[in-house]
């Protein structure tokens, strides 16, 4: 491969964490070795890295025209005629990772009118909501339903794809499996291919689907060929990007205006989301995370169980008065957060889900040191208590998938109790 040198933009971590950004459940491909985050992206492998004051980047393009790769569209496009060229990786960085809007001010923002956000957002600072292709997020998430974001695996791993670590998510190996298949390669980094994301006419074929359940997507292969078939064969090839914000459109493309704000989000929202309900495999929830990593809609808020734990316990939203999420509650959860933190509810609900994440549980941890002078006879002693808060996990059933099929999972709830260690200087 060719692979051009490191890069560097002035990024600060409060404006971009990649080590929370990457991990908290939006994208799927993603692979960290040592310092270093890899993927592949329209046409070229891309890593990542970050230090105090740094974004730093790097592109690895392909020595020769290969398969056709992630187009800067959800539609299927042709033979790639030439290498990529480097001159477009800075503003695909900018653009994938959505650095153009504040971070800092949209956290002042929401702690404005929010006590709980503000409480929790100094330890989760630099969240931002990728700028995926929406048919990826679309794949993703199909792959991600019923699934807790870091588990330990009990799947069988590929060898290549070890690289992920014993904490692995389900829905990660799902996407390296489905692109080791069905992906155009893009190269190699040492002795690991990246292949880009395969496109819906590719997972169209008859074959795909029995291919999908030997290697282990199980209910999900029937929901990716059948949403492959669709979008192909049935539907306009630009109908997922023609679902998009306005405001937040395709890489290349000029923005225009999404219209006014509702209590229910926009219209284009309300029209997107409605849409992609007709699609196998997809409820309320993953519509949701469609819209808001897929399609740019910001006020989208995905609701599942978890979220609904959140909203009862920091928000007092409708405690003791239901037991299950009902579309009633859904929408209610929803609206009651795009009321509280504006059009981008969606981000603010992903900084205050990732807080709630078991994988990041240490950053609620707070330390504190006491020192205490204690008198013994003639000697004085000083002694050091270091009081801890930790999370114990508490585990409760999680509801079906949104169609009402496949098996029930666990989720972690948090409950918060103290301990005291003493030491003596």
């Amino acid at each position: 491969m060719r692979t051009i040198a490191w890069r560097k933009l002035p990024v600060s971590l409060t404006e971009l964490c990649l080590d929370t950004t990457l991990r908290c459940g939006q994208s799927f491909r993603w692979r960290k070795i040592d310092d270093t985050w890899l993927c592949a992206l329209h046409g070229r492998v891309l890593s990542l890295r970050q230090d105090s004051t740094h974004l730093h980047y790097r592109a690895s393009f392909p020595d020769n025209t290969l398969d056709p790769p992630t187009p800067p569209s959800s539609a299927p496009n042709s033979t790639v005629d030439t290498i990529p060229e480097d001159h477009d990786t800075e503003t695909l960085v900018k653009h994938y990772l959505n650095l153009d809007p504040n971070l800092t001010e949209l956290y002042e923002q929401w702690s404005s009118v929010d006590a709980n956000f503000k409480k929790k957002a100094p330890r989760f600072a630099g969240i931002r909501i990728l700028r995926q292709d929406a048919w990826e997020a679309l794949v993703g998430f199909i792959c991600s339903s019923n699934n807790n974001i870091i588990r330990i695996s009990q799947m069988v791993k590929p060898k290549s794809l070890r690289v992920l670590g014993h904490m692995a998510d389900r829905a990660v190996l799902k996407m390296e499996k489905l692109c080791l298949h069905y992906g155009p390669v893009i190269g190699h980094v040492g002795m690991t291919p990246y292949h880009d994301m395969p496109s819906p006419s590719v997972l169209a074929d008859p074959k795909v689907e029995s291919h999908l359940r030997q290697l282990g997507f199980g209910y999900r292969a029937k929901y990716l060929y059948r949403t492959a078939v669709l979008i192909s064969q049935e539907y306009k090839p630009d109908w997922l990007d023609s679902l998009r914000n306005p405001e937040k459109p395709i890489l290349g493309k000029q923005a225009s205006i999404a219209g006014e704000m509702q209590p229910g989000g926009r219209e284009g929202y309300r029209v997107a989301h409605g849409k992609l309900l007709a699609l196998q495999g997809v409820g309320p929830k993953v519509a949701d995370c469609v819209c808001l990593m897929g399609l740019g809609w910001g006020e989208a808020v995905p609701v599942d169980t978890h979220v609904w734990q959140i909203a009862q316990r920091d928000y007092k939203f409708g405690k003791g008065k239901h037991s299950s999420l009902t579309k009633a509650i859904y929408d209610a959860v929803g609206d009651r957060f795009r009321g509280l933190w504006g059009k981008e509810a969606g981000w603010a609900h992903s900084v205050l889900f990732t807080a709630d994440l078991r994988a990041f549980s240490e950053r609620l941890v707070s330390k504190i040191e006491v020192t205490q002078v204690k008198e013994e006879g003639p000697e004085v002693k000083l002694e050091t208590r270091l009081e801890r808060e930790i999370l114990a996990e508490k585990k409760v059933k999680r509801e079906a998938d949104d169609d009402g099929s496949g098996p029930t999972d666990l989720v972690a709830a948090t409950t918060f109790s103290r301990v005291k260690r003493q030491r003596k200087d």
